[in-house]
C-alpha cells in the first residue's frame, strides 16, 4: 500500500493486526509508525498496553509474548519494533505473522532495506500484513515531495524556497519535514513559504548560498561570485567546502550535459539531466553559452583536484576559505 492510503485508513479508525514498514526512505516509515504510536491509544491506555521495542535489544520470543497478551482497559495492545532490521531473530516471527492476535497492533519498522521476497517470511508478510515499501528519493524528485510536505502542513512554497531546502538539506525528507513543521508554527495556514522565511527561520541565506553562487558563476559575474565566496569563507561551519565542491561538480556536470543536449526542449532537457524544474533551464543554457567545452572539462578536473586538497591530499592543513577562493578564481579565469 501507499503511505497516504495507510494513513487514510488509520485516521478513519481502520486498524490491521500487523504493519510491516520497510524501504530506503525512512520518512514515510516514521510518519505511519509515529501516527500509530501517538493516536491509537489514549494516555491511560498507553501506560498498560503500548510497548516500544528495539531490534538490537529484543528477540522474537519477547515480541510474541507481548503481542499475545490481552489488552488492559483498552481495545488493543500496540507493539512497535523500531530498527527491526537489526533484529537477528526477526524471521522467527513468521509463525506469529501467519496467526496474529486480533487484539494487538504490531508495527515492524524495517528501515533502509527490503525483505527477500523469495523467503517464507516475506510471503507471510505479503499475505497477512499491511506492507509498505518505500523507495529512495532522487534529487530531481525532491521539489514534488517538498511541495507535498508543505501542503500537509497547510502551507505552500515558492520555487526558490523549494530549491534552497532541496540544495541544503538534500533528499532527507525527515529533516525537510522538521524544518517545514517549524515554519508552520510561525506562518498562517495557506501562506506561501518564500526565501525570506527560509533565511529567517531555517538559517539558509537567501542571497549567500550555493544556489546563488552557481547562478553567479553561470553568468560569469565575478563581483557577485566573490562576494558569496567571502561570505562562505567567513561562515565555514554553515558552508563546508566539501559540500560546495560537490554541489558545483553536480552543477557544472549539468552545464556540460546542457551543452551536449542543447537541441532538446527545456522540459525534456530538465528531465534528462536531473534539474528540479524546466524553469531553471534558461540559467543552464546561459552557462552553457558562457563556457566552452574545453573550459568545462578543465573546471570539472579542477573540482576533482580541489576535492582532494580539501581532504588534505597534497596540501597539509589547507585553509578551506582560501581553497574556495582559488577554485572560484580558476573557474572564472
Amino acid at each position: 500500500m501507499e503511505s497516504r492510503d495507510i494513513l487514510k485508513e488509520l485516521k478513519a479508525g481502520v486498524y490491521k493486526p500487523i504493519y510491516f514498514l520497510s524501504g530506503e526512505e525512512p520518512y514515510y516509515i516514521d510518519q505511519i509508525s509515529d501516527y500509530i504510536e501517538d493516536h491509537i491509544l489514549d494516555e491511560g491506555g498507553k501506560a498498560f498496553n503500548q510497548v516500544i521495542l528495539y531490534g538490537k535489544e529484543v528477540d522474537f520470543k519477547t515480541v510474541v509474548d507481548n503481542a499475545r497478551q490481552f489488552p488492559m482497559m483498552a481495545p488493543y495492545r500496540v507493539i512497535i519494533i523500531k530498527e527491526a532490521q537489526e533484529m537477528k531473530s526477526l524471521t522467527s516471527l513468521q509463525s506469529y505473522i501467519e496467526n496474529p492476535s486480533p487484539q494487538t497492533i504490531l508495527v515492524i519498522n524495517y528501515k533502509y532495506k527490503k525483505v527477500d521476497k523469495r523467503t517464507g517470511f516475506a510471503k507471510a508478510i505479503k499475505a497477512n500484513a499491511v506492507l509498505l515499501e518505500t523507495k529512495k528519493i532522487y534529487d530531481n524528485q525532491l521539489p514534488g515531495y517538498i511541495d507535498q510536505i508543505a501542503k500537509s502542513n497547510d502551507l505552500k512554497i515558492d520555487q526558490k524556497a523549494n530549491v534552497l531546502l532541496a540544495t541544503y538539506i538534500g533528499a532527507d525528507l525527515s529533516k525537510i519535514n522538521n524544518e517545514i513543521g517549524k515554519l508552520a508554527l510561525r506562518l498562517e495556514k495557506g501562506e506561501t513559504i518564500n526565501a525570506q522565511h527560509i533565511e529567517e527561520f531555517v538559517g539558509i541565506s537567501k542571497d549567500y548560498n550555493i544556489f546563488e553562487l552557481q547562478n553567479a558563476l553561470g553568468k560569469r559575474d565575478k563581483v557577485v561570485s566573490f562576494r558569496i565566496v567571502e561570505y562562505f569563507a567567513s561562515n565555514e561551519k554553515k558552508n563546508p567546502l566539501i559540500v560546495s565542491i560537490n554541489s558545483l561538480y553536480g552543477y557544472f556536470t549539468k552545464v556540460w550535459q546542457t551543452q551536449s543536449l542543447s537541441s532538446l526542449d527545456d522540459k525534456s532537457l530538465a528531465s534528462k539531466i536531473g534539474v528540479f524544474s524546466s524553469f531553471f533551464m534558461k540559467d543552464y543554457r546561459l552557462a552553457a553559452r558562457n563556457y566552452s567545452k574545453d573550459k568545462l572539462k578543465r573546471i570539472l578536473l579542477d573540482l576533482q583536484e580541489y576535492d582532494g586538497y580539501s581532504k588534505g591530499v597534497d596540501r597539509r592543513n589547507p585553509d578551506q576559505g582560501d581553497l574556495l577562493k582559488e577554485l572560484v578564481f580558476k573557474i572564472l579565469n
